[in-house]
């Protein structure tokens, strides 16, 4: 993570290794999002623009898709302001106008609740202004060995200090 000017700090995938396999973050993942983000004050922002591999109707982006950046968006919320990671729990969320293919979204993320192990996130996506999607994520913040029991596998040296 690289300061560029007092609270404003950029981040992306590459914090976790080389090679990981996000398709939301993953900065060589062929067909992802490669989402980079920004955490300025108590806000995470990210910016994207949807291209035509990313459609579901003519010229409108997926609907799981749209869900799917909030969802990143979300987790590098949580990643940004408390320097934890999680896993999505539970999400209540809307697609209020349709996300244009071509058009750049604007995402801002929020913590709204802290209860420790469970931590809510706010979302909200913006395409020329207009709010797009909203939600609600809860995410379960897992110590090093309960996250290794949900993967299946050792967790990743470089995650490690992102464990409750």
């Amino acid at each position: 993570m690289t300061e560029t000017k007092q609270d404003v700090e950029r981040f992306d995938g590459s914090l976790w290794g080389e090679g990981q396999p996000c398709f939301g973050c993953g900065p060589d993942h062929p067909i992802g999002f490669q989402l980079q983000f920004e955490r300025d004050g108590d806000v995470v922002r990210t910016r994207f623009t949807p291209g035509e591999r990313y459609q579901g109707p003519p010229g409108i982006m997926h609907g799981g898709l749209v869900m799917t950046l909030g969802d990143e968006l979300a987790s590098w919320t949580l990643i940004g302001m408390k320097r934890k990671f999680g896993f999505t729990g539970r999400v209540e969320c809307a697609i209020r106008q349709a996300v244009r293919i071509g058009t750049e979204v604007i995402g801002e993320g929020r913590i709204a609740d802290d209860r420790g192990r469970i931590v809510g996130v706010e979302v909200k996506l913006m395409q020329n202004e207009d709010v797009c999607f909203t939600g609600t994520f809860k995410f379960v913040v897992l110590d090093e060995h309960g996250a290794e029991r949900l993967l299946g596998q050792p967790l990743p040296e470089s995650w490690k200090k992102f464990s409750r």
